[in-house]
């Protein structure tokens, strides 16, 4: 495959993808040396699956330092020459079109249709809410509804509209239920709330933070979700549009409006974006019926907490000609079959233009998106398919005006040292610090999470932020209590100075809740983790993930060791619970996803694999 090639102040080149790979190619300055800090920053298309070469994405998508220092406009432009010529103005025609005010597909791009995409077709899932379906199903007897294919297509599928998933496989007729919180931001009422609605289901009933700063709660029942519904709506809380094919919770700064450090308080972005995207909790049918699932995320602090990279739209702040804005970047997700970092789109908006772009952005997707094999129907897709340029064209079509071009850098730090929240930190404002506490991978019972609502009454001003390591932070606390917080006796199951191993760990549902899931996650990685700490000295803070199946929710390729669930043989050649082990994901401003290091490994035989590999690339110690 052919790449041209663009700098300022050169001629045009040629050159083939091979060259890229295997050379260091100073005569364009792709790379200088073999230093992984002298890398180029540029504008390009995103082109291939990072499966089809994963060399070629790290050599040319990694942004450098270099750059930020540099102030010529460095350019390059990079298309595939088989995407450029199977584009074809008919392309480009909007796939959907709005009738009785739902978007559906339109007849003549009905062929091929994935399974998820002919249940929209047959009744769109907002009906739940928007005609008050809800209200007649939760009424009728659960094994009634169950009993016909439209009836388990609600179940199932269309419920997921209103963030209700139903655990059929482990938990049959229990819900996991999903909310938008942007930001993280969860009041005290708020969250007395949410621990009110599970306590009621006894065994069944729990919450976990989740990686996208949000609460799930399990054990609802179908009959009980108009209540539940009404009282989210009393708290200032909405379930809506929080699964399948929609717009997932607005991610943040944990740290906005506190941190004497931040560039800037993201609050009001993810406010506004949450309040676009379900439309004041009214709905906002004209992006329900995405190709896919689609995530999004402000960046406000150095640390970059927020993990750009891995979504489908980030802001990065920058400022251009004295404003304050931002650059764009998209296409960042994790699947199955493909992971992707998010690209530049080489674009840049001032802050009032936010909301405007995120739904140009997904209005882009909905219309162009493609429908069919669903490992296929993210937005990446949709940029590979389409070409950077062209994709940024329609985005630039569906906005009032033009889309500027990307500022020369974002005021991201490269050499910022990722800090740790965890323990007493000093906010902002003066007499006032943050308390960053540890939840053992994000689970949480109804009187946790009272008593966490409690002390953040009795101690802050009634409010939890959530982080997207499953983690908990207490903001307001005045000098004068914050001996006593660090007294609680809470702080004993959720302390405030973990281990470094306990730390930054990170475990999706698995198994115990989730159907999708291969092994069981939670219990495991905890186990695994105290065994590690029994056995081994560490030195250093190591982030370890866990993920239940190759959805990756637990986001195993940005961890230092990620593991995922799949089916591994034993010493007896038989089938059992295994893991496919990934190394080198990296946070903060040199952030990039991990490679697989290990597949089929039996989860029985873990531990003494994750010691070698803590000695050999960690520089751990076993213990005496």
């Amino acid at each position: 495959m052919m790449f041209n090639l663009q700098l300022s102040n050169t001629k045009d080149i040629s050159v083939n993808s091979t060259d890229l790979l295997c050379r260091p190619m100073e005569k364009v300055n792709f790379w200088t040396g073999t230093s992984r800090e002298n890398r180029l920053s540029f504008v390009y298309p995103c082109f291939m699956s990072s499966a089809q070469s994963p060399s070629l994405r790290k050599a040319i998508y990694r942004p450098s330092a270099d750059q930020h220092r540099n102030p010529r406009e460095v350019r390059v432009k990079a298309k595939a020459d088989a995407a450029a010529e199977s584009l074809t103005s008919n392309r480009l025609i909007p796939r959907v079109e709005e009738k009785d005010g739902y978007w559906i597909l339109k007849p003549e791009y009905r062929n091929g249709l994935n399974p998820a995409e002919k249940i929209k077709l047959e009744k769109d899932p907002m009906k739940m809410f928007i005609e008050n379906e809800i209200e007649q199903l939760a009424s009728t007897p659960f094994d009634t509804v169950d009993s016909t294919k439209h009836g388990k297509d609600d179940i199932d599928t269309r419920l997921k509209w209103l963030g209700l998933f139903h655990r059929r496989k482990h938990h049959y007729g229990k819900f996991m239920m999903r909310f938008k919180l942007p930001n993280g931001v969860s009041s005290a009422a708020q969250t007395h709330y949410l621990a009110s609605v599970i306590e009621q289901y006894g065994k069944d009933g729990c919450a976990d933070v989740t990686t996208r700063q949000n609460w799930q709660i399990r054990g609802v029942v179908l009959q009980d979700v108009p209540s539940i519904l009404k009282g989210l709506e009393q708290v200032g809380l909405s379930s809506l549009q929080s699964g399948m094919d929609n717009v997932r919770n607005p991610v943040g700064n944990p740290l906005a409006g506190i941190d004497p450090d931040e560039i800037i308080d993201t609050r009001p972005y993810t406010e506004a974006l949450s309040d676009y995207i379900i439309n004041n909790g009214k709905g906002n049918t004209s992006i329900t019926n995405l190709p896919r699932k689609w995530n999004v995320c402000v960046v406000g602090s150095h640390d970059l907490y927020e993990h750009p990279h891995i979504n489908d739209l980030a802001y990065m702040p920058a400022l251009k000609e004295g404003r304050m804005g931002f650059n764009l970047l998209v296409g960042g997700f994790f699947s199955p079959k493909r992971c992707a970092e998010a690209v530049p789109l080489d674009a840049w908006v001032p802050e009032e233009e936010v909301v405007a772009v995120c739904k140009a952005v997904l209005e882009t997707y909905r219309d162009l998106g493609t429908r069919g094999n669903r490992q296929k129907c993210r937005m990446m897709w949709l940029i590979d398919e389409l070409g950077i340029e062209e994709f940024r064209s329609e985005v630039e079509k569906r906005m009032v005006g033009k889309l500027s071009r990307a500022a020369n850098k974002d005021l991201i730090s490269q050499t910022w040292e990722r800090r740790n929240y965890f323990g007493v930190h000093p906010q902002k404002q003066k007499g006032l610090y943050y308390i960053g506490l540890h939840i053992p991978v994000g689970r949480l019972q109804a009187s946790e999470m009272h008593e966490l609502a409690s002390l953040a009454e009795l101690y802050g001003t009634g409010e939890l932020r959530l982080t997207v390591e499953q983690n908990i932070i207490v903001p307001n606390v005045q000098t004068e209590k914050l001996d006593a917080f660090m007294k609680e006796p809470l702080l004993t199951r959720f302390s405030a100075s973990p281990s470094l191993l306990q730390a930054n760990l990170v475990a999706c549902t698995g198994s115990q809740f989730c159907g999708m899931a291969i092994i069981e996650t939670k219990a495991r990685a905890q186990k695994l983790t105290e065994d590690l700490e029994k056995t081994m000295e560490v030195t250093r803070p190591i982030r370890m993930h866990w993920t239940g199946c190759p959805n990756s929710c637990g986001q195993v390729q940005v961890a230092d060791i990620g593991f995922m669930g799949c089916m591994a043989r034993d010493e007896n050649k038989k089938p059992c619970e295994g893991v496919d082990i990934f190394l080198g994901g990296r946070v903060g401003a040199d952030s990039h996803l991990g490679d697989m290091l290990l597949s089929g490994i039996p989860c029985k035989n873990l531990l003494p694999v994750v010691q070698e590999i803590l000695v050999e690339h960690f520089g751990a110690k076993r213990k005496a």
